[in-house]
């Protein structure tokens, strides 16, 4: 039924301007958001919960045959006009910022960015960041610290502020309660100083 496949994919690229070779491998819950100019090659491979923006194109590097295209794992999400290319796999759960050109593997969890990509740190300090941020309800998606954006870099220096305003508050927390000093939850921060409040404390 090849020539059946084709016919179908060249009227979905026809209606869609999405191009799916028929030969792709395809998961459950894939979506593509807004997908004007997405390529997707022959031997490209796609899991569970996958999304894709506008422009992405999953293309190979050679005319060999066999495994010539990416393979995305569940719940990666590629950023719109990014560019996988070759057999490799970018891991469950990672990201692929805009613009991207990614011709290496990426790990699980990761989030890759610029041309070519480069894995972005995982260090303790981005890990709270991200966590901040999506306390925030924010999130930086591919956005790195090492990048000239002086938005981003703005953006980053409030999260860590926050991270570590945080961290000095529960460490300060725990010691009052190490010696016995009770702090509700319910005052306000505005009556901890009335003097009321303080005897109520030392008692």
């Amino acid at each position: 039924m090849r020539w059946l496949a084709r016919f179908v994919a060249h009227i979905s690229r026809f209606l869609t301007g999405i191009e799916i070779h028929p030969g792709a491998t395809i998961g459950h819950r894939f979506f593509i958001d807004h997908g004007m100019g997405v390529v997707i090659g022959e031997t490209a491979e796609i899991g569970d919960d996958v999304t894709l923006y506008h422009g992405v194109t999953l293309g190979g590097t050679s005319w060999n045959k066999g495994k010539r295209h990416p393979t995305l794992e569940d719940g990666v999400v590629i950023g719109a006009g990014a560019k996988i290319l070759g057999p490799i796999t970018v891991a469950a759960g990672a990201k692929v910022g805009s613009n991207a050109v990614v011709t290496k593997a990426v790990p699980a969890g990761a989030t890759a960015v610029g041309n070519p990509a480069r894995v972005l740190d995982h260090s303790e300090e981005s890990r709270q960041r991200e966590a901040q941020a999506e306390k925030l309800g924010f999130s930086a998606y591919a956005v790195g610290r090492d990048q000239d954006d002086p938005l981003a870099k703005a953006i980053h220096g409030l999260l860590d502020h926050a991270a570590e305003t945080d961290r000095r508050l529960a460490s300060l927390l725990r010691e009052l309660e190490e010696a016995g000093i009770r702090c509700d939850e319910d005052v306000q921060p505005a009556d901890r100083f009335d003097p009321k409040y303080l005897g109520k404390i030392v008692d």
